[in-house]
């Protein structure tokens, strides 16, 4: 069983001003990472970059976030295609989801997770056989 990480979860790996959540975050990846069950997507990476290095209050420097970057670029990833932005977009307006929250929905479900760890959509909430966990909830 796989488990996809939404960028929220790794940029709180990171997040100096949010102790509590860096805390847990870093605890659910290490024991993901150490079952080999993580699962990310090529917009993960690239929002992750852009967050930590712009968003935070106290942004990681550009060749760190860019080092920790292709540091996960080593898990697993879900390739955003152009047959994955369709049928994100289809997810979209089904589910009424965001655009972005669709395409992490159907990365997480093409790339076969059972759960997507976020802290953006509905916890609990199902899309297909995927469950959305809120790890700070």
């Amino acid at each position: 069983m796989k488990s996809f990480f939404d960028t929220n979860i790794l940029v709180y790996l990171f997040d100096a001003d949010s102790p509590e959540k860096r805390r847990k975050a870093r605890s659910l990846f290490q024991r993901h990472a150490e079952a080999g069950d993580i699962l990310l997507s090529t917009q993960v990476l690239q929002e992750f970059y852009v967050t930590v290095t712009h968003k935070l209050a106290r942004p990681l420097d550009a060749a760190v976030a860019a080092e920790t970057v292709s540091s996960f670029a080593e898990l697993p990833l879900v390739q955003i295609d152009s047959a994955l932005i369709v049928s994100a977009i289809h997810r979209s307006r089904s589910n009424q989801l965001s655009f972005w929250d669709a395409l992490i929905v159907q990365a997480a479900i093409e790339g076969h997770a059972s759960t997507l760890y976020s802290e953006d959509m509905q916890h609990g909430q199902m899309f297909d056989s995927l469950r959305v966990v809120n790890p700070f909830s």
